[in-house]
């Protein structure tokens, strides 16, 4: 009986799990939460895609969650370089892709009228395969009625709409330059960081505004496409050999905007502020605080608690500013 995924394709969290599977050969099912409502139901603790529901009857909700459970069972090939700087920046990528780059992502999709009328159509369509053409449009409009006022649930607004499309850009631009010659983030083979980082990039692929942006990229747009079902083609890359142009990246995108509105969005939950505010590499950004994502700078922090005697992760946070908001 193989695995069932219930997910959906306008899900960044979900076609990264699928590329997972994918990628392990795990027999697995691919399904939307409404073609068995009833397992869904049973195994969900939160209505939430993915799930994954296990050949045992358990089940499994949250993308990371669910990857490292997998890949305990499924440990061949790994997805964690062998060395640990690269073991640890792999698992800084993944953490911010699923956290700051979910604002990309979500941002572009729900800014503009061109991107809410494309996704807001296609996700009438994955809901009513069979609608008719005024009803397609009916529906669309309603998704987008629904969704664009959500935005501030990531943080975007007239204020910070500049800053994460700057940051979206200059990332994709970064990652051009890292991928040039190479197949995958670390190498040969994927890693956690490129499950991460993927399925944010890949959903904003799909939409009109950003997918201009990916596609002026080859090397990018390329690792998207080999993301869909990645294989391994030979080993990771050495630390030296990576390091030179992921540590621009990791400095840029983690160490002056991730880490930093990680931790003002923990301490404004701690303190109950309705919103805070900060000032990211020169810009001022407000928003309500993120909830969920106060659990994310936990994780890393205990994560980084556990290898914090190895001088080869303490040197690569020194270098990107990373240090001081892990090392507490």
């Amino acid at each position: 009986m193989p695995y069932t995924i219930f997910g959906a394709e306008e899900s960044p969290y979900s076609v990264k799990v699928r590329s997972y599977f994918r990628y392990k050969r795990i027999p697995h099912d691919w399904k939307l939460r409404n073609e068995d409502g009833e397992t869904y139901t049973k195994l969900a603790r939160l209505p939430l895609i993915p799930l994954i529901a296990k050949p045992d009857g358990s089940g499994i909700q949250d993308s990371t969650p669910i990857i490292e459970a997998m890949e305990a069972e499924f440990p061949d090939p790994s997805i964690h370089p062998p060395e640990p700087a690269a073991a640890f920046a792999s698992c800084l990528l993944e953490e911010f892709g699923d956290e700051w780059g979910n604002k990309w992502m979500f941002h572009f999709r729900w800014r503009r009228e061109i991107d809410q009328l494309a996704c807001g159509r296609r996700i009438a369509q994955m809901s009513n395969p069979h609608a008719s053409e005024a009803d397609l449009q009916g529906m669309t409009k309603q998704v987008q009625a629904r969704m664009v006022n959500r935005v501030w649930f990531v943080g975007s607004s007239d204020q910070t709409a500049a800053q994460i499309e700057s940051s979206f850009a200059d990332a994709i631009g970064q990652l051009e330059t890292h991928l040039e010659n190479r197949r995958y983030l670390f190498g040969a083979r994927p890693s956690f960081g490129d499950f991460g980082m993927w399925g944010q990039i890949y959903n904003a692929d799909r939409d009109p505004t950003p997918s201009i942006i990916v596609r002026k990229h080859p090397n990018v747009h390329a690792w998207t496409r080999r993301m869909l079902a990645p294989a391994s083609e030979g080993e990771f890359e050495s630390w030296d050999a990576v390091k030179g142009t992921l540590l621009p990246l990791i400095r840029d995108q983690i160490g002056s905007l991730f880490l930093p509105w990680s931790v003002a969005n923990s301490e404004a939950i701690a303190s109950g502020a309705e919103t805070f505010e900060l000032e990211l590499d020169g810009q001022l950004w407000a928003q309500k605080p993120q909830k969920y994502h106060a659990r994310s700078l936990k994780v890393l922090r205990d994560r980084y608690r556990t290898v914090s005697n190895e001088p080869s992760i303490r040197q690569l946070l020194d270098e990107t500013g990373c240090l001081r908001y892990l090392d507490v």
